[in-house]
């Protein structure tokens, strides 16, 4: 029989930290920490631009109640990284506690950060609870993606999952913010999933830069409008220009490969629009 003591100590607690510094011709990591079940895989370039590669990697399968992971990263001036996952986000089945993931970014004066995670795939009756917080110094980019699916879809397990929680909190230095937070729980309530219900996927992407002139993100709007349009009946979705600087992109699904395909246009837009460059192939291993 379980104690009290030993059901409070359920799941992991994991910690990975990084800190990067450009040295005028690429971005290197300075500092680094991790605990289980974070492994650390050194950053990579995938092509001639400043920017690294860095794969946020958990050899376990996914996430189970009680585990409480944190990642903490630094970018100093002009350094550019960015991040994905090998695979999705698997959150098991909890009876009780949630599995919490707690994400804190912060992007020095004139960096560059792209967050662009494998989606998150809740199953029957998981509980997860997740939270982004960026910090943007003068003249830094944050390109971060965020989707999730409805749950093991081929399994027949949409919408089944007990509770999910996202809060997603972008601040410049002026002090002015973009602020997402929502909280499902169609297991009990099937409502809360909205008009989402009819659809398998959702992703959002949030795009923020103080330096950017009004017409240029005018004018990048219209461009992933277009995208938007261009799988009718597959795709659904939006493109608004939040209270700072910036784009916010979100959109719903019929499958994975038609959201990862409007995803792939709409970053390789945001990339040769802002810089002038292609989205690089990312590595999985």
């Amino acid at each position: 029989m379980l104690s009290c003591d030993t059901l409070t100590s359920i799941g992991r607690v994991g910690e990975l930290v990084l800190d990067y510094v450009s040295n005028g011709q690429s971005t290197v990591l300075t500092n680094s920490r991790c605990r289980s079940p974070w492994h650390l895989l050194p950053p990579i370039a995938l092509d001639d631009t400043c920017c690294v590669y860095t794969l946020l990697l958990t050899p376990s399968g996914g996430l189970v109640g009680g585990d409480r992971l944190s990642v903490h990263v630094t970018l100093g001036p002009d350094a550019h990284v960015l991040f994905s996952t090998p695979s999705a986000n698997r959150i098991y089945r909890s009876v009780s506690k949630p599995s919490v993931q707690t994400v804190s970014l912060a992007v020095g004066p004139s960096a560059v950060l792209e967050w662009m995670p494998e989606l998150t795939i809740p199953f029957a009756g998981s509980r997860f609870r997740q939270t982004i917080h960026v910090a943007l110094q003068r003249g830094a980019t944050v390109l971060l993606w965020d989707a999730m699916a409805s749950g093991r879809v081929a399994k027949g397990e949409r919408w089944a999952f007990a509770s999910l929680e996202n809060e997603i909190r972008i601040a410049t230095v002026s002090g002015e913010y973009v602020l997402d937070r929502y909280h499902l729980y169609p297991a009990e309530q099937p409502a809360s999933v909205g008009l989402a219900n009819d659809w398998d996927y959702v992703g959002s992407l949030y795009m923020v830069n103080d330096m950017v002139t009004p017409k240029s993100w005018e004018s990048l709007k219209e461009t992933i409008a277009v995208i938007l349009e261009e799988r009718p009946g597959s795709v659904l979705g939006g493109v608004s220009q939040p209270a700072v600087p910036g784009l916010v992109v979100r959109l719903v699904a019929r499958s994975a490969y038609d959201l990862n395909a409007a995803l792939e246009a709409t970053w390789s837009a945001v990339r040769a629009h802002l810089w002038d460059n292609q989205v690089p192939a990312l590595r999985r291993y």
